[in-house]
């Protein structure tokens, strides 16, 4: 047992100083005359994230050094690597330019490797707040929602799709509590794409994670809607603790059974199940609708009152709505308010009438 638990040790110390910045590792040699190489980060397919300090600067800051390395080996294809390589490094340095996004200090390819040095952001991932504290209420995954949503429709507009939004990936600053986005995806499948290029086979350099990333994007097609569905199973592991692949799955619909878990109200619940549909023709296609549908809770009993709660029966309206299959946002939120009504009525009814039988018992008794 200890010649196996020794020789696991080894394989991962070998592995982490195969990369000229592991090797590196607490020495006084520094990396590109600037940067001293602290130590290891995280490790994933596409390289290493190593914590540094640019001792160029007054203060020597922390900064973060992602080190990618695609499986390239032909010039021409590397060549066509750095120029995607570039391209996406400076969509990340825009972003950067949000409080709420990791700023991008530098990007550079030596040797056929490509870098990334980020600001270091000190805090605690959304992963570790739920394994030291435990789960969160209903009112902290809608506050969560309205902290998160704003930076990914800021994200989005910029026509980026982050591919890899879970726990570990926020991170609430220390400083000032705010939530912050880190690991993008987006330059990971660059380089993923110009490794496959060198592949005579087909291969399936996925970038995100198994259980948060929808169907969509295992099949290597991204889409806005697939960082929604990613922030839906993010807030069932804040709601539950339990990670996406510890649910059962509907064999039906293919959609995560979570419901029995969670214990949220009606509307928060729809806007949950709406978040996670495997179709992304019915989830919401953009952050905008969810913040509107949170943003409508406080609300819906004045809306309800003030529209029918009867359908209109008139033959002539019922034919123009079947014909062009159109029907109005008014119309939908009417509907969804009257369905809510119903199950209210038929629930606070039921309770009423086990009420009774429970005082007829007892005074039978």
């Amino acid at each position: 047992m200890d010649c196996s638990i020794a020789t696991l040790s080894n394989l991962r110390s070998s592995a982490q100083h195969q990369t000229h910045l592991g090797q590196l590792c607490g020495s006084r040699k520094l990396f590109r005359d600037r940067y001293r190489i602290i130590r290891a980060l995280g490790r994933g397919g596409f390289g290493v994230t190593f914590l540094a300090r640019d001792v160029t600067l007054p203060g020597m800051p922390l900064c973060v050094i992602k080190q990618l390395c695609p499986k390239v080996s032909n010039p021409a294809i590397l060549s066509r690597a750095k120029e995607r390589f570039e391209r996406e490094a400076k969509t990340l340095s825009q972003l950067g330019s949000h409080a709420q996004v990791p700023q991008l200090l530098d990007y550079f390819e030596l040797d056929g490797e490509f870098y990334l040095i980020q600001e270091y952001i000190k805090g605690c991932t959304l992963a570790k707040e739920v394994k030291n504290g435990g789960v969160q209420s209903e009112l902290a995954i809608k506050q969560f929602l309205r902290e998160i949503l704003p930076v990914l429709e800021y994200i989005h507009r910029h026509q980026v799709i982050h591919r890899d939004i879970k726990p570990p990936n926020i991170i609430r600053c220390q400083d000032d509590g705010r939530l912050v986005l880190i690991d993008f995806g987006a330059v990971k499948e660059q380089i993923a794409q110009a490794s496959e290029a060198t592949q005579k086979a087909t291969t399936t350099n996925f970038v995100g994670t198994v259980g948060f990333a929808p169907p969509e994007q295992l099949s290597l097609r991204p889409l806005y809607a697939s960082d929604i569905y990613a922030i839906g199973v993010t807030c069932l592991y804040l709601l539950t603790g339990k990670p996406p692949l510890e649910f059962d799955y509907d064999p039906t619909t293919g959609e995560i059974r979570w419901q029995e878990f969670v214990q949220v109200s009606d509307h928060f619940a729809n806007i949950l199940g709406k978040m996670l549909k495997i179709s992304p023709r019915d989830r919401y296609r953009s952050v905008r609708q969810i913040l509107r549908a949170l943003d409508l809770e406080p609300h819906l009993d004045q809306l309800a009152d003030c529209m029918n709660t009867r359908r209109l029966t008139n033959p002539d309206l019922d034919e123009a709505a079947s014909a062009d299959g159109y029907v109005s946002p008014i119309s939908r939120t009417a509907a969804a308010i009257r369905d809510w009504r119903t199950r209210l009525h038929d629930k606070e009814h039921k309770q009423k009438l086990n009420l009774g039988d429970c005082l007829a018992n007892g005074y039978r008794s």
